[in-house]
């Protein structure tokens, strides 16, 4: 029986997990990192830090499935989306990668939309321009560091640069590519006009395939410094939202899900691309030609508990999902604004910020861990109501990431959703679906819904709605959506006086 390597990199760490043809985890090895954040609103890595990783992570699973290298036919990826590795002649980065939740290119950001227009936006980019994409991120280098980008010839997504470390081949797939701003959404295809009105050569980015694609095999180099074995197969892979959707299982037209990783997406699967004339939304590419997806993105989503969890004594989670369930729907009248990090959907607002609101004298931990995950859900709420207006309704919902191994945090998103909320047995989503892919691109598996089909299964619980519930719920989820465009001017000027800014 074959086995399939999956590499998730993550923005706090990379995993590397080994599965059978039947989507038995034979080995799960992990590295966490930070990211560096050198000046307020900034956050960048080294890549050669998730190289680091990589090569470790890939030792350390050979090892602990105790297999011959040579069983391992094919790899495949799963990378956090839109950031920026620029490279020079010789492939070697120019400067520190920035990130997707990098907040620096505001300038840039609102020149895009100048120049764009917002006709020129809805039928070029069919996105909202934000900050920590590829595109802003390349002009803010331009405008501010013109040394370093002198010496840019190429740009990558992250999860590329350790596919050309393995590979010496320079590539993406459809959907990273389609999360840079830079894309033809519709075509499949880098966008002439956005690279000609932003001045940009067609020749720094890379070519696009499918993410079961094959994008090259692993180099004699890099199976010494991996222990892989040179020659393995290695297929194009693709961004986060798209392996975590092929890891549940989710491959198919109307298929949707909600994740809760350090940020937060509601992911439908559709046919057709879908404009949304608010831009308040994402809509990517899919897993090959033919396919989207559309969802919905909150920034921060587990990062807020585990932003809570660090600062408040690093209580055990099962500890906290204790006291958590014994707290009342509402957390006896407290709110909390998940937005550490500024927002995306809806309000699309870098210098958004977190705040809890109703605090009492009767307020205890729990009460706030569990504003916390209400918070995170409320937000996710939005996005779903929002594809929902655009014509797409889910009858259930899929929950990936930490969240799903939380019965607390699945049911009052059940209950906040008013939608039944199922999980798949395995805990490492991305991974898997990154597995999955490598399998198709080897010829293990047909094609994807194979796969998925063999690879993937569920939990029998099915986690179901109370409608008292959420009717609770409903009337927390209007103060929510009060309190977070009230206090919206407020939240601004203190990001601002937090950066060290005068306030205009």
């Amino acid at each position: 029986m074959a086995l399939l390597m999956g590499i998730d990199l993550g923005t706090s760490g990379l995993k590397t997990i080994i599965i059978d043809e039947a989507g038995e985890v034979k080995a799960l090895s992990k590295r966490s990192y930070i990211f560096d954040t050198p000046v307020g609103g900034f956050a960048e890595q080294d890549p050669d830090t998730w190289w680091t990783a990589c090569k470790e992570t890939i030792r350390e699973a050979i090892a602990t499935c105790g297999c011959n290298a040579k069983e391992i036919a094919a790899i495949s990826f799963s990378g956090q989306m839109h950031g920026l590795v620029p490279l020079d002649d010789d492939l070697q980065p120019v400067r520190s990668a920035i990130l997707h939740c990098d907040a620096r290119s505001g300038k840039q950001v609102e020149h895009m939309r100048q120049k764009l227009g917002l006709e020129g936006t809805r039928s070029l980019v069919m996105n909202p321009i934000y900050t920590g994409f590829l595109l802003p991120s390349l002009l803010w280098v331009r405008e501010n560091e013109p040394e370093r980008y002198d010496k840019i010839r190429y740009v990558c997504l992250p999860k590329d640069y350790l596919k050309l470390k393995l590979t010496g081949e320079l590539s993406t797939d459809y959907s990273d590519a389609s999360a840079t701003l830079a894309f033809d959404i519709r075509e499949n295809k880098w966008s002439q006009p956005i690279l000609e009105l932003f001045q940009l050569p067609l020749t720094l980015f890379p070519r696009c395939c499918s993410t079961t694609e094959r994008a090259g095999e692993i180099s004699i180099k890099a199976a010494e410094e991996t222990g892989l074995r040179a020659g393995t197969i290695v297929a194009a892979g693709g961004g986060d939202q798209v392996m975590q959707g092929i890891g549940n299982g989710m491959v198919n037209v109307g298929d949707a899900t909600v994740n809760i990783g350090s940020s937060g997406q509601v992911s439908f699967q559709i046919d057709r691309p879908v404009l949304n004339p608010e831009l308040n939304t994402n809509m990517f590419c899919g897993y090959r030609q033919g396919r989207w997806i559309l969802f919905g993105a909150t920034m921060s989503a587990g990062l807020s508990l585990e932003w809570w969890h660090r600062n408040s004594g690093n209580i055990d989670y099962e500890t906290l999902d204790r006291a958590v369930a014994q707290v009342p729907p509402g957390c006896d009248g407290l709110l909390f604004l998940p937005y550490l990090n500024g927002e995306r959907t809806p309000h699309l607002d870098p210098d958004l910020r977190a705040a809890f609101l109703g605090l009492n004298v009767g307020a205890t931990h729990a009460h706030m861990t569990r504003a916390v995950m209400e918070g995170v859900a409320f937000s996710l709420l939005q996005s779903i109501e929002i594809c929902g207006s655009l014509g797409f309704r889910a009858q259930s919902l899929v929950a990936s990431g930490g969240a799903a191994r939380s019965k607390p945090w699945l049911q009052l998103q059940a209950d906040i959703y008013n939608l039944p909320l199922r999980a798949a047995n395995a805990k490492e989503q991305a991974g898997v679906g990154a597995a999955i892919a490598a399998g198709v691109c080897a010829g293990v598996y047909k094609d994807l819904a194979e796969g998925c089909s063999a690879a993937v299964s569920y939990r029998d619980e099915i986690i179901q709605p109370d409608a008292k519930r959420h009717d609770t719920y409903m009337e927390y989820y209007t103060l929510y959506k009060e309190a977070a465009q009230i206090n919206r001017p407020l939240l601004n000027r203190l990001a601002t006086l937090g950066r060290g800014e005068r306030i205009k």
